[in-house]
């Protein structure tokens, strides 16, 4: 059926409103059942229960879970999709009604196919008469501009009659338009039949989500102050209505939960259903990369379902370059003490990183808990990180870009943890592992330094990129190293031999590198990135650490030493440092001496 300015004018959106709430009723209802599954029912059994059965049961809640996502999400998709076409529609009704205004009050008369007939106005030039009215439609040549003779001048209400003509058929010709893609949207927001919700449909849901996101984008998306800066978006995200809230986290989870300045129970709600999204996305893809990232995502959805002590935050998460994971163990905005670790070399969105780096996070929140209970651990995988099969030889490595670049991206994290913590004064720390480090080292030096931090760790470091601890931005006092006297890339050659000499020194492995160190540094206070931290002449405070394996053992050589700095059961005095540090009790460690 075709539209008429008439049916435009007369639509009543609030009635497209109406349904939106509805449907929204019915996503806030999946929400609070999902909500009760994951914090009463699955916790209560696990802590209460053993046997086939209580595993059957797990089995079939998570599985409940996960249909209730699925039916949060998609019900959120349609309200929006409601809301937003009832906007789009609206905002031709008003480019309509000022067209019907404007020609009511030049005594118009606009006909039901859009043409406006218009009165006698003006004046002859040879007789002076008034000339004649006429009727405009869109598309018309004005009439009266060219009369034949040349004699006539046009009636002035033409220009204006038509003017009004084709702003009617405008607003009509949009809003078939949006009637008609919509309905598109509208007809694929369908769930499969049946009480299982597979991967597949999740595929699906991850289109649906597109489609809505690219119809709202007027609606919502051009909202969100992604230029703003953290604290400005908090203020942001408080002032909107819960309604509000619900669209944005039902279409755009994976921005609100990956904007910083977001209070972390709403990062954490947001990342959860964009982690299903993800899955679905990635499901039907083959490439190595997707594949890589799919299992670390399945392996962090397998955590958040099985619950921890402290419990686990998704606070970011993305399959943009080498993939996005955010992860806190306690909840940074209610903890007094909160520190977050940057890894370094080789790190990117894959298993190893779901079960190692994140674990280094758990390890530290937990021992961190033991002085005060207060505190959390976040592992931030907010940047590229350089990566094999480059290895340490890759200039990628030696050089800083990547460093820089993930420093400006911390910044903004940590910055957002100060506007969401609501202690006050929070107590922050900024963990740098490996290249880590270096990435640690550029973000001091951007903006005034690290926003908030009162302490840095730095851990098997090849240096920051500054010579002296006090030019970190928290006082030298506060800056504390661990190097184990086996970790090799603590004795990475210096910028003292050339760049080729070391790539190729690197390049033929650990031992080599270790020795290469000492032979090109005499001083042995200089590393790849500058001073070594650890030195007398770096100024930091250096704490206790296990030397870690030999370089070289009985199945050759090793880069053990590198990796234990967090693990209470291979180096327990390290990850204890690192605990009391986080905790605010580094005046209970006995330092060592520097290098």
């Amino acid at each position: 059926m075709t539209l008429t300015w008439a049916q435009l004018r007369d639509l009543k959106c609030d009635g497209l409103e109406g349904a939106a709430d509805e449907w929204g009723k019915a996503s806030n209802r999946a929400d609070a059942g999902r909500d009760r599954i994951e914090t009463q029912l699955l916790s209560g059994l696990r802590e209460t229960q053993r046997g086939e059965a209580a595993r059957a049961a797990v089995g079939r809640l998570r599985q409940m879970s996960r249909n209730l996502s699925y039916v949060y999400t998609e019900c959120g998709l349609l309200r929006t999709t409601l809301n937003s076409l009832a906007h789009e529609l609206r905002a031709q009704q008003r480019a309509l009604r000022e067209a019907l205004d404007d020609a009511q009050a030049l005594k118009f008369t606009v006909h039901g196919d859009g043409s406006v007939t218009y009165p006698a106005a003006g004046e002859g030039l040879i007789d002076g008469r008034p000339l004649p009215g006429g009727t405009a439609s869109t598309g018309d040549a004005l009439p009266g501009l060219h009369a034949p003779s040349g004699l006539v001048a046009p009636n002035p209400n033409v220009a204006k009659a038509q003017d009004i003509a084709d702003r009617v058929a405008k607003a009509v010709r949009t809003a078939a338009e949006i009637d008609w893609r919509y309905a598109g949207i509208l007809r694929r927001l369908k769930a499969e039949e049946g009480l299982r919700v597979p991967d597949s449909t999740w595929q699906d849901a991850a289109g649906d989500a597109a489609a809505v996101r690219d119809a709202a984008r007027g609606y919502l998306k051009d909202a969100i102050p992604y230029d703003a800066s953290p604290a400005e978006r908090n203020s942001w995200w408080s002032a909107l209505t819960d309604e509000q809230r619900e669209e944005y986290l039902a279409v755009y989870p994976d921005r609100i939960g990956n904007l910083d300045g977001i209070p972390a129970l709403v990062r954490d709600a947001a990342n959860r259903d964009n982690l299903q999204l993800l899955m679905g996305k990635l499901e039907g893809r083959d490439d190595a990369k997707s594949q890589t990232q799919l299992t670390a995502l399945r392996e962090i959805d397998r955590q958040l379902r099985a619950g921890s002590r402290p419990p686990m935050y998704l606070l970011g998460i993305g399959d943009e370059g080498n993939g996005r994971a955010i992860v806190s163990f306690g909840n940074p905005d209610t903890a007094k003490n909160v520190a977050a670790y940057v890894p370094g070399l080789n790190t990117s969105l894959d298993k190893e990183f779901a079960t190692g780096d994140i674990k280094r996070a758990w390890d530290t929140a937990k021992g961190a808990q033991k002085y005060d209970h207060s505190s959390a651990a976040i592992t931030w995988l907010g940047y590229d990180a350089p990566q094999s099969p480059d290895g340490l030889s890759s200039l990628s490595v030696a050089g800083t870009k990547r460093a820089e670049e993930g420093g400006v991206a911390f910044n903004g994290f940590m910055a957002g943890l100060s506007a969401t913590n609501e202690t006050g004064d929070p107590h922050l720390t900024a963990i740098g592992h490996s290249y880590g480090s270096r990435t640690v080292g550029a973000a001091t030096q951007h903006g005034g330094g690290i926003p908030g931090v009162d302490d840095i760790v730095l851990v098997g470091s090849p240096g920051v990129g500054v010579d002296r601890a006090e030019d970190l931005g928290v006082g030298k006092e506060h800056v504390f190293v661990g190097a184990a006297e086996h970790d090799v890339v603590t004795k990475l050659p210096s910028g003292q031999e050339s760049l080729a000499g070391a790539v190729g020194t690197i390049a033929a492995g650990p031992v080599v590198g270790y020795l290469a160190g000492d032979i090109a540094d005499q001083g042995d206070d200089d590393l790849w990135f500058g001073k070594d931290p650890a030195s007398e002449a770096f100024g930091a405070r250096r704490f206790p650490v296990s030397e870690g394996p030999p370089l070289v053992g009985r199945h050759g050589p090793s880069l053990d030493a590198h990796a234990q700095y967090f693990n209470p059961k291979k180096d327990s005095v390290s990850a204890d440092s690192i605990a009391l540090i986080t905790a605010g009790r580094s005046r209970d460690i006995q330092m060592e001496e520097p290098r």
